[in-house]
């Protein structure tokens, strides 16, 4: 799969991706690329670096891709606090969190898929899996990445109830971009991938192609910060500008309403690595700020998990028939990307897709559903080397 193409997509001549190029992309992404590690992620310059499929299927719906993590600790009851000075608050939190000698991450991806028996419609996680990685402060401590396939599953207990009345199948044949797919309720073991066949006892001391060092030596200024990493000329290369050419009008819509999907979904992956403490808060509260993002108070995360997060501006997305799709994946919907926070240790939950006007494949979903996720099982900072958990994520 060419990652530069579903970049190249966003550029102002020839004519503007269609629906079905997207949902093609997703299809090729979550049937081969998603099982080969390491994944693809936004380095911090807003380049491809390399870690899976979910996040270039991230790039493909919002010109940008994964999600940041963190531990949630148990912790006291809510902040009473408006949507917008509760993210505030996180950010607070997040200035206080602890640092070590090893950090990790455990990400969890899928996207939902309707099926649509006789017995009732109901949605599912598929094209799922899980990857985890760690990499040593410094280089010679070591580095690792690990992968898993996970199960397709009934979405929520109330899909789960009608899969059950449907016969509880145990493999799911969804239409997936321009083909059927057939995706089982098994999961695979952890296999190693990466740098020496998983554990490269050489590395570390690096993280998204820039070194833990200078992740900890970046400014703590929520101003300096927006400047380095949210400044339009960053977004629209990363989107796929060509610099020097003027855009036509209907590319800069484009640019315009895609940029604050990729601006989330980049401090998102940015929050992924071993930030310093303070420059994390101030990521959180540059991005509050950006034209086009919005506190939307609470949500939850495909694990279950409460937290306070940040919405872009909607947009339409229209699927035809263009690849021979059924009818029923036939349509116009509306979504948006929304990035979920621990309230109270800044940490970052998820990086979800949602809907927020059904239509098309997703007619008979209500505004909110979860098209497509990175949820971060955890991140953070060890003093061991951290080790891939042998249960399987528990979704909400």
């Amino acid at each position: 799969m060419d990652e530069m193409r579903m970049v190249r997509d966003f550029y102002p001549e020839p004519a503007p991706p269609t629906a079905q190029d997207i949902t093609r992309a997703k299809a090729l992404l979550s049937e081969s690329s998603r099982r080969s590690l390491p994944r693809l992620r936004w380095g911090l310059g807003g380049g491809l670096v390399a870690v899976g499929a979910a996040a270039a299927v991230a790039i493909t719906l919002a010109g940008g891709n994964t999600s940041g993590g963190g531990n949630t600790p148990a912790s006291p009851g809510p902040v009473n606090l408006d949507a917008k000075g509760a993210v505030l608050a996180a950010a607070q939190k997040a200035e206080q969190q602890p640092t070590g000698n090893y950090w990790h991450t455990d990400v969890v991806a899928g996207q939902s898929y309707i099926m649509r028996p006789a017995t009732g419609t109901y949605a599912i996680t598929a094209a799922a899996d899980e990857t985890f990685n760690w990499s040593g402060a410094k280089p010679g401590m070591g580095e690792a990445y690990y992968g898993r396939d996970l199960p397709a599953h009934p979405l929520t207990e109330q899909d789960a109830a009608l899969w059950r009345k449907a016969g509880s199948p145990s493999s799911f044949h969804v239409w997936s971009g321009d083909h059927y797919y057939t995706y089982p309720a098994k999961a695979t073991k952890w296999t190693a991938s990466g740098p020496n066949v998983g554990i490269d006892p050489h590395g570390g001391g690096n993280y998204m192609g820039k070194s833990v060092k200078d992740l900890q030596n970046l400014p703590t200024d929520p101003a300096a910060l927006a400047a380095m990493f949210l400044n339009d000329t960053e977004t629209n290369r990363a989107l796929g500008a060509r610099p020097g050419r003027k855009l036509s009008p209907e590319a800069e819509r484009r640019f315009k309403e895609a940029a604050p999907k990729l601006k989330i979904s980049k401090v998102a992956g940015i929050l992924s690595g071993p930030v310093q403490p303070k420059a994390r808060a101030g990521l959180m509260r540059a991005l509050a700020t950006q034209p086009g993002i919005h506190a939307i108070g609470h949500d939850t995360d495909p694990l279950g998990r409460r937290g306070i997060a940040l919405a872009s501006d909607d947009s339409a997305l229209t699927v035809t028939g263009e690849y021979g799709g059924p009818k029923a994946e036939q349509g116009t919907y509306r979504w948006r990307v929304v990035v979920i926070f621990d309230e109270h240790t800044g940490a970052v939950l998820s990086r979800q897709n949602e809907l927020t006007t059904p239509g098309g494949p997703y007619s008979e979903m209500k505004p909110g559903f979860v098209i497509e996720y990175q949820a971060y099982r955890s991140t953070g900072w060890s003093d061991a080397k951290p080790t891939p958990s042998p249960e399987l994520p528990s979704f909400g």
